[in-house]
């Protein structure tokens, strides 16, 4: 309900892979579907853990509508790193999920370097994306730069969302998609893999200001969250998609601090849910991924 602590953002434990769902207002979107099994043959370095089942399962025992069945109003896929879009053929061609829309930047390996082109999987992971939403007649909107969505109590607008041409050639990373969350005064901000070598994560923390959560950028890896980004947001809560050990010691720094953050690791709390109140209540649910979840009212 309007003012109370009823919304959700579920930050599901996929390792460090990203797959947030957005709750409100009985409805659903998803941001990122984790990492897939599956990788090209000439490629078996890429034969990673996927998280497609745990992810299906999640949908299907957290987010059914009263039809019995799982309806996503849009999904997010923030860029082309099968960390963060793997497991969207498998959800977009579950039978039992119905994908309403889907938000996918066109991507384009002109403007990626070398080493990722040849070593990693990033046109397939987006192809295989791609044709499950063809398969299965989904609307997919590829420039979205300032978009923005209503999802019950939700106001989401995204960020970086067209593509770009740059003088230098980085990694996909750059151009990853950000989701901004409000409801009634809290603000939220969901960071995909953005990083800081091409400038927009000032360029975005000038456009946003002062957040009360972040789900950080790149799994807390070096070279995102510069200390600009980190002073500018202060954000009062800081989810890492990833475990304490594995993010970097610059990034920590930064988040507890420059921005006096409280640290959350989806991996080491097996899952968390957010439940986002208003004018910057924030409530902490973790161990959602076992079914012995415990909700924190504290404040950080």
């Amino acid at each position: 309900m309007t003012g109370q602590i009823s919304d959700k953002i579920h930050f599901l434990n996929t390792g460090h892979s990203d797959c947030i769902i957005l709750e409100s207002g009985g409805h659903f979107a998803m941001v990122d579907a984790a990492e897939d099994s599956d990788f090209p043959p000439e490629k078996p370095h890429l034969n990673l853990r996927g998280y497609e089942n745990e992810v299906v399962n999640y949908l299907l025992k957290n987010c059914r509508g009263q039809d019995g069945k799982v309806t996503l109003d849009f999904i997010v896929g923030t860029h082309a790193h099968s960390d963060h879009i793997g497991g969207f053929d498998t959800v977009i061609l579950h039978p039992e999920i119905s994908v309403k829309k889907a938000y996918l930047k066109e991507y384009d390996e002109r403007g990626i370097f070398i080493m990722e082109r040849l070593r990693w999987d990033n046109r397939e992971v987006y192809e295989q994306t791609v044709n499950a939403l063809k398969e299965r007649n989904v609307e997919r909107i590829s420039d979205f730069a300032k978009s923005e969505e209503t999802l019950g109590n939700f106001k989401i607008t995204f960020l970086n969302g067209s593509a770009k041409k740059r003088f230098f050639k980085y990694g996909e990373n750059i151009n990853s998609v950000v989701t901004f969350v409000e409801k009634e005064g809290t603000r939220v901000l969901l960071a995909g893999d953005l990083n800081y070598k091409g400038g927009d994560e000032r360029r975005i923390a000038k456009q946003v200001g002062k957040i009360d959560l972040l789900k950080v950028g790149h799994h807390g890896y070096f070279g995102s969250t510069s200390f600009f980004w980190a002073r500018t947001l202060s954000p009062d809560y800081a989810v890492v998609t990833n475990s304490r050990q594995r993010i970097y010691p610059d990034v920590r720094f930064k988040l507890e601090r420059v921005a006096h953050a409280k640290l959350l690791f989806t991996e080491d709390e097996d899952g968390i849910i957010a439940h986002i109140g208003s004018e910057g209540r924030i409530s902490i649910e973790r161990g959602i991924m076992n079914g012995n979840s415990s909700e924190s009212k504290e404040q950080p």
